[in-house]
């Protein structure tokens, strides 16, 4: 008996389709759509946030050995102050927005009206598990402290019968697949991202994703090395010891300039996490075996072993790699072709710093880029010729904390943005409204047609008063 309740599933494509059924009969009500709905559900996720935040910070030691820093600002207080945003202008986002009109359809009035999509699906991800919501929620099964907490403080505190959460792991997320929603929202990896949009797209369902790819830092010579050096540590090692979709993945610069480039950072590493960083409090551990096992592969490539300059340190058992900067890697290296996505870093060598532009655009477009210059000409050049989803200039990921700019890739980077109103706009249809009354009723639409209509009819699409004027005299065109 115990047998078959073991290999019984926990939720099955059965329960899937029941979830949903539930979902929709609950958005059928229409409660959801009011402002006062919303405004409750935003406040009491602050409420969540601020009552259970020692649980969170706990659950994300578990999981990734998070420090709190970490763990309070870049999870709990960006959470928390996106919530707060939303609560100041929820009222205006869902105000209609007035449209003009033209002669076509005079007189008339129009608006574009913003109404949920419906049931959405949210696919999120391990490294920062707690920085999304939506009515169907799949928090990742590798940070499995995080995803219980997530699940019970839901059920706790938000609208049960239109926000749900279901844990598990790829059965799971393959029963919730099948299933048809108004749109997806995932975060991962591109592989998994193929596999989201081919189920997306038997019910064409509208995803957004966001990825991450290679993520460049153009250090220039003219700088404020350590301001730059400490701006790059905290966007790599400080997000989640480079777990992180913007966290930079490598950093160009020019060879006459490398060597400095390392000697700072070994002295900033060194104040920042101490002579042996694998006893630090102030790194996050590897999520798992299995990356860690993929890190150590990427750093144990022959071409890339000898490269290293700083860190390479290991510790399997807790899962901890130090931070490593690698000088002059190969650009066929596994290293280079990979997104990192840890506490590697290499450092690729051009003679000039304009070669970086080439360098980046000869690959796939990132989630992020960055550049480090005082050079008002690069800086033009670089916001000009790279395409990536967002780019900082002399800083690395704070633009993740601006709910002014919408956060989202472009390519393999991924579709689509949100973050702030952009989260609004993301996951609402832009209904198209046109008023009229039974006034002015144009006879030139109806038949029988005529030169004149036809005439009339041009007049009033070019929007030409005078044009209407000799149509209406009968005046042909000189």
């Amino acid at each position: 008996m115990t047998s078959e309740v073991e290999n019984k599933p926990v939720f099955c494509t059965e329960s899937a389709k029941e979830l949903v059924k539930e979902l929709r009969a609950s958005f059928a009500t229409g409660k959801t759509k009011s402002y006062e709905w919303r405004l409750t559900q935003l406040n009491a996720m602050v409420k969540m946030m601020e009552e259970k935040e020692p649980q969170i910070v706990a659950a994300l030691h578990d999981d990734l050995s998070k420090p709190e820093l970490e763990s309070s600002i870049y999870e709990i207080a960006m959470l928390k102050n996106s919530c707060r945003l939303a609560v100041k202008n929820m009222k205006h986002w869902m105000m209609p927005e007035k449209a003009k009109t033209s002669l076509v359809t005079f007189p008339s009035s129009a608006e574009i009206v913003s109404e949920p999509l419906g049931v959405v699906l949210v696919i999120s991800a391990w490294n920062y598990p707690f920085s999304g919501n939506a009515i169907v929620l799949k928090p990742s099964e590798i940070a499995p402290a995080t995803s219980l907490l997530l699940a019970r403080l839901v059920a706790e505190y938000l609208d049960s019968s239109c926000i749900k959460v279901v844990e598990g792991a790829v059965p799971e997320t393959a029963a919730l697949l099948e299933q048809k929603w108004d749109k997806i929202l995932y975060t991962g990896n591109g592989r998994v991202a193929r596999i989201v949009m081919a189920a997306a797209a038997k019910h064409l369902t509208p995803v957004v994703m966001e990825l991450g790819g290679k993520c460049p830092v153009i250090v220039d010579s003219d700088i404020n090395l350590q301001v730059a050096t400490r701006r790059i540590i905290a966007g790599k090692w400080g997000c989640n010891n480079g777990q992180a979709c913007i966290s930079p993945d490598y950093i160009i610069t020019m060879k006459d300039y490398a060597q400095k480039l390392i000697d700072s950072f070994k002295y900033e590493l060194e104040r920042f996490y101490g002579k042996n960083p694998l006893e630090s409090k102030d790194l996050s551990r590897i999520v798992n075996s299995n990356h860690f096992a993929r890190l150590s592969k990427l750093l144990d490539e022959d071409k890339v072993s000898s490269k290293i300059v700083h860190g390479g340190e290991r510790d399997k058992e807790n899962l901890k790699i130090t931070p490593t900067i690698l000088l002059d890697v190969p650009r066929d290296s596994l290293i280079m072709n990979e997104e990192i996505f840890g506490p590697l870093l290499p450092v690729f060598l051009v003679d000039k710093v304009e070669d970086s532009f080439d360098v980046i655009n000869s690959g796939t477009k990132p989630l992020a880029a960055y550049l480090f210059t005082n050079k008002k000409k690069l800086k033009e050049k670089f916001v000009a010729t790279v395409s990536a989803g967002g780019l900082v200039i002399n800083d690395t990921t704070v633009h993740l904390a601006e709910p002014t700019l919408p956060f989202g890739g472009v390519g393999d980077s991924g579709m689509g943005a949100y973050h702030g109103k952009f989260s609004f706009d993301a996951f609402s249809h832009k209904k198209a409204v046109l008023y009229r009354g039974f006034a002015c009723d144009a006879f030139v639409r109806y038949p029988p047609y005529t030169r004149g209509k036809l005439g009339l009819l041009r007049a009033l699409f070019d929007g030409s008063i005078l044009g209407i004027i000799r149509a209406l005299l009968g005046w042909s065109k000189a």
